[in-house]
């Protein structure tokens, strides 16, 4: 990336945080002959009653309806109303209390009452409220939140799966779908050897989508993603609620596919700002996020990261970093296949997926974001959920769907691991504000042949390379105990079905076997008595022979080395 793009990018960012202040809701957009174009609040006054459960469309920084959630806040303070709504997003699309225009405009005391989401750690404003007992947070897994949205569309809601056995959403031993209230109304119930399902009915869908034409048909052309915007205004319109649609533009009829029509549209708001992601308008939309990108991947690539950089979003990666991530790259490729369709989680496994772009493997295994992209490198930082130089773009449920149905590989972190297996991504500590949630992690991992956990062996720890040999040379606080302080994922269930399952560390590589959390690869450097059986209160067990394998040196130093997949 040369210096001019750099310059170019540059300003890119500072338009965008300039033009935060300006929140104009007050506008109005009229088509002659067409009552469905109105403003940003006539619209929530036609559409959005007090009590109704308004969905919304989007993960990440991708396909927010900003000025729609500016003017229900407005009116809210202004009015009281519309009040005590049940809002629901089925992945994260907050903005961690830093970032204006995004779900969390909602996040105050009356205007919501009940927030459903798959991730929460996005809405701090509203866990914040759930501490202070003003509002009640629900979870369920993203792909089975999808499920139930698509379900609702004809007209079921509820739906029975054995996703979720043996976490926390399964009432036997855990608190099912209520984070902060127990007393709240239960979601999940047990059913046989399976666990039912329920979602309250959606009266409103809102969303972002690039293009409407003045018929008032929506096009998808040039989004990031689709997520579930069809099935949330299906679901909507099935339920005899409404269909609010924010555009970027207003285009001619025909050309493009549509992907909603107008007879099924209420209300069309036109903003000139609307985003195809965080801070590139639609108008202006950016074709490396889109299908028919005509940019080098590694350039489209360096783009991204430069922005994710500059905002200050992307984690610095040590040494020590580069090496775990050479480790779970190498035990990836020596089990993947070439033709695998392959999840790759936030955070280290991101690492990962980088490795596998530079070893040239993306040619030969497809990616994909819970949103519904397909193919590409999925984006990292605040974009999130869409996917650098995408093959196919489909819905949420339709990528869930093909999860259950073929999904090889999930690459995945961890915050914290146990002696039976059970991995911990949900809850980081006490109180809502604490609070993760699953996301699209349970129906990953239970759908996926083979997981692979890439995660640090101790937070805020300090590890120096040295001659080819791994050093803990500072202690951090242990991420592998002896039981977990919740169960997102189940040890034992995986074993039951007969998963694959790998835990890659800073100290070495375990697997999960009938026998235990086995050690099957040691650094070198690292003292298996002292850095691990003592230094970690979860059990492990050592291979038969008692001998424990120690990493390659190619993996430690980078030099010479190669990745490669088994036909």
């Amino acid at each position: 990336m040369n210096l001019f793009t750099k310059a170019w990018l540059l300003l890119h960012i500072a338009r965008w945080r300039m033009l935060w202040p300006f929140q104009n809701t007050r506008y109005s957009y009229t088509v002659p002959g067409n009552p469905k174009f109105m403003g940003p609040r006539d619209a929530v006054r036609a559409c959005i009653r007090d009590g109704d459960l308004v969905g919304f469309s989007g993960l990440g920084g991708n396909q927010r309806p900003s000025i729609i959630y500016w003017a229900i806040r407005d009116l809210f303070l202004e009015s009281g109303h519309p009040r005590d709504l049940h809002v629901l997003a089925i992945g994260g699309i907050g903005g961690r209390g830093r970032i204006p225009g995004t779900l969390e405009e909602l996040g105050h005391a009356g205007l919501a009452k009940r927030l459903i989401s798959g991730h929460l750690e996005t809405y701090k404003s509203f866990l914040k409220l759930a501490d202070q007992g003003q509002v009640e947070i629900q979870t369920l897994p993203q792909g089975t939140l999808a499920f139930l949205l698509a379900g609702q569309g004809d007209g079921r809601f509820s739906l029975t799966s054995k996703t979720g056995i043996g976490t926390f959403i399964d009432p036997r031993g855990g608190r099912g779908s209520p984070v902060t209230d127990h007393r709240a109304e239960q979601l999940v119930s047990v059913e046989g050897d399976q666990l039912r399902y329920d979602l309250p009915p959606v009266n409103v869908a809102v969303f972002n989508a690039p293009a409407a034409d003045r018929e008032g048909n929506i096009y998808s052309t040039n989004c990031a993603m689709i997520a579930e915007s069809r099935e949330l205004a299906k679901a909507a319109r099935r339920n005899g609620g409404k269909v609010i649609v924010n555009v970027g533009r207003v285009v001619e009829k025909g050309g493009d596919e549509v992907l909603l029509p107008s007879h099924e549209v209420d209300a069309v708001v036109v903003w000139r700002r609307t985003e195809q992601a965080a801070g590139i308008e639609h108008r202006r939309y950016w074709p490396l996020f889109t299908t028919h990108s005509d940019m080098p991947l590694d350039e489209a690539i360096s783009r991204v990261r430069f922005i994710n950089t500059v905002l200050g979003i992307t984690p610095r990666r040590t040494a020590a970093d580069s090496v775990l991530a050479r480790l779970a790259a190498a035990i990836f490729a020596q089990h993947a296949r070439k033709g695998s369709f392959v999840n790759i989680g936030v955070g280290l496994p991101e690492e990962v997926c980088r490795l596998m772009f530079e070893a040239g493997l993306l040619d030969q295994i497809t990616l994909f974001t819970e949103s519904g992209v397909l193919g590409g490198v999925p984006a990292p930082g605040v974009f999130f959920g869409a996917a650098i130089c995408p093959k196919r773009i489909l819905s949420s449920a339709e990528i869930f769907r093909m999860c259950y149905e073929r999904l090889d590989v999930a690459v995945v972190g961890a915050l914290q691991v146990d002696s039976a297996g059970n991995v911990n991504v949900s809850r980081r500590g006490e109180g809502a504000i604490n609070y993760v949630g699953p996301g699209g992690f349970i129906d990953l991992t239970t759908a996926a042949r083979m997981v692979l956990f890439v995660s640090s062996w101790m937070d805020r720890a300090r590890i120096r390379l040295s001659n080819g040999n791994v050093r803990i040379e500072k202690p951090g606080k242990m991420k592998f105990v002896d039981r977990v302080d919740e169960v997102t994922f189940n040890g034992q269930e995986a074993l039951k079905t007969g998963k694959v399952v790998f835990y890659v560390t800073h100290v070495g590589a375990f697997r999960l076997t009938p026998r235990g959390m086995e050690l099957v690869n040691v650094m070198p450097g690292i003292d298996v008595r002292k850095d691990i059986l003592e230094g970690s209160s979860m059990r492990v067990v050592l291979p038969e022979s008692g001998r424990v394998p120690v990493v390659d040196r190619s993996i430690v130093t980078g030099e010479g080395f190669r990745l490669s997949l088994r036909e």
